[in-house]
This record gives C-alpha cells, sequence and structure tokens, in this order.
C-alpha cells in the first residue's frame, strides 16, 4: 500500500466503487482498519439478495464523502486510522463452507496483525464466522447485537442466518454475560435466553443515554464485537431487506447509541442484511453505509485515548 490517500475525497460521484472512496488494496500492513464485503445470502430464510449488499453500501457512501469530518464528531476519522478497502472476499458460489473457510482464514489473518475489521454483508449468518475468525486472535468476545431477531433459534441449521447466536456461545466465541441485544421485537423465550434483551419498544421509549449505560454495564471492559442487522430499523428507516418487521428504532436513536459507546474496546464490527433489490432511493443502503461510518469513528475515538 504505497499510497493512503482516496482519489477525490469530495467527489459524489466518480471512483466511489469502493467505501467512502477509501484506497482499494489489499496490502494490509499499514492499515489500522480494514472494512471488507462478504456478498453471501445463502442462509437466507426470507427475501434472497444480501450478498448485493456490499456493493449497494459502497456507493451509497458516495453521499457521505463530501464532509471533512462527521457530524457531530470533533475529528476526521481518517486523520487517526489508516483505513483500507480489502473489496469483497471471493469464494466458490452455491458453497457455504467455503465462504466460512475464507471469512475465518482472511479475517483471522487480520487481526493476527493487530487490525480491526469492519465488514459489510451480505446476510447475518457471515457474523458467525467473523466472530470465529477474531476468537482466534482476541479471546472471548462481549456481543452487542442490533437486530429485530435474537438469532437464537435451536431449530436452526448449521447454515442458517437465524442460529448463529445458539452456536456462537456453545463454542465459546461470546460471553453471552456480558453481552447484550437491542430492538428485538420476534418471539423468543426470556426464561431459557442467555443474553440481555433491550426490546424495540423499550429502545423507542428509552433515552439513548441510559441504553448506552446499560449496554456499557453488561460489556464491561470486555473486548466488543458489534453486529448490526439493517432490519433492527424500522421498515421505514430500513425498507431494502430480507425480514423487515414493523416497530422498530429510527435511525436517529440507532446513531445516537453508537456514538455514546465511545471508550469500548471495540474490536470488530459488521452491518449486513441489505437486500439492495428491495429498498427505495437507496434508503436502506444510505443507512447502513452511514452506521459503517459511525462505526469507523467509535473506533478512532479509541485510537484518540491511547
Amino acid at each position: 500500500m504505497s499510497d493512503n490517500k482516496p482519489i477525490d475525497s469530495y467527489s459524489m460521484f466518480a471512483n466511489v466503487q469502493s467505501y467512502l472512496g477509501l484506497p482499494l488494496s489489499r496490502d494490509i500492513d499499514r492499515a489500522d482498519l480494514v472494512v471488507l464485503g462478504i456478498p453471501y445470502d445463502l442462509a437466507t430464510t426470507g427475501r434472497a439478495g444480501t450478498r448485493h449488499g456490499p456493493q449497494g453500501v459502497r456507493l451509497a457512501s458516495g453521499n457521505l464523502r463530501w464532509e471533512e469530518k462527521r457530524w457531530p464528531w470533533t475529528f476526521n476519522a481518517m486523520d487517526r486510522l489508516n483505513v483500507v478497502d480489502y473489496g469483497d472476499l471471493e469464494f466458490a458460489p452455491g458453497e457455504s463452507q467455503s465462504m466460512i473457510d475464507t471469512v475465518v482464514n482472511t479475517v483471522g489473518g487480520i487481526h493476527a496483525k493487530g487490525k480491526k475489521t469492519l465488514s459489510i454483508g451480505g446476510d447475518h449468518f457471515v457474523t458467525l464466522p467473523l466472530l470465529r475468525a477474531i476468537h482466534q486472535q482476541r479471546g472471548p468476545l462481549a456481543l452487542v447485537h442490533f437486530d429485530a431477531h435474537t438469532d437464537t433459534y435451536k431449530e436452526s441449521s448449521e447454515f442458517d442466518h437465524g442460529g448463529m447466536f445458539y452456536f456462537a456461545p456453545q463454542e465459546g466465541l461470546i460471553d453471552p454475560a456480558h453481552s447484550i441485544q437491542l430492538g428485538i421485537r420476534t418471539e423468543y423465550n426470556p426464561e431459557d435466553h442467555q443474553f440481555e434483551v433491550i426490546d424495540a419498544a423499550a429502545v423507542n421509549d428509552m433515552a439513548a443515554a441510559d441504553i448506552v449505560a446499560a449496554i456499557k454495564r453488561r460489556v464491561g471492559d470486555m473486548p466488543v464485537y458489534l453486529t448490526f442487522d439493517i432490519d433492527c430499523l424500522d421498515p421505514a428507516y430500513a425498507p431494502g431487506t430480507g425480514t423487515p418487521v414493523a416497530g422498530g428504532i429510527t435511525s436517529d436513536k440507532a446513531l445516537k447509541i453508537i456514538r455514546g459507546l465511545v471508550g469500548l474496546n471495540l474490536v470488530g464490527a459488521d452491518v449486513v442484511e441489505v437486500a439492495p433489490s428491495y429498498d427505495h432511493a437507496e434508503i436502506t443502503s444510505l443507512a447502513a453505509a452511514t452506521l459503517g461510518l459511525e462505526l469507523i469513528y467509535l473506533m478512532a475515538s479509541l485510537a484518540g485515548q491511547e
């Protein structure tokens, strides 16, 4: 990686195929944070199409490039972090195990070099191999999970975007006692549920500061992985997804919560389940691109404290 400057840091239209116009590179030696796409949707149970999510999010991110720093942050994240777009991971078409192996090997190698990752899905199943990869290098993780669904369904098959957080605790990848789920508004059994839950109705009624305090109490000082299923947002803010559920949270509330998480040891994150073919005017892709940028700023805020 000989040059880490965007092609044109202010253009919304030219050369925006990479996320935020970041350098497209697989030479990560001088990078602090690596953005990558995982175009996979074979674990989908609803409407398919999230394999096109990384492309849609990258294109929509062109709308975020004209600001020198993201409002309301008081610094430019790119002054604190060297960020590159790794491109999309490549795996054998139609072979879920190929995707898993590719994610574990590639992302594990990135974290082995002390880098952090922001991944763009793809359906939510991609989070399971991401957790496996990062756990290899960083040990058990606290999970901060934004979603309409708990994804802890025991009846899920080995390859299913509804069972990742049933399998992850069994494999020791995450510590449920230090993990929390936000925005949930579908069926689950609280009596045998291992995670703390702030459901969508509560998130909508609570102040963002109180939600942030609950998250910080739950995760403590553990390394944190944050996963954001775009269907956590109400379909009014994110129609382009495979399993939309009415009654979700607003994009404003989600952004306020993420901004409040300054101080967490965030080692990796993903934004998943964007299905551009069901989107309107890039509403969903833009929401996902914006959430990704906020997560970059969150990691940059930690770098500023080091």
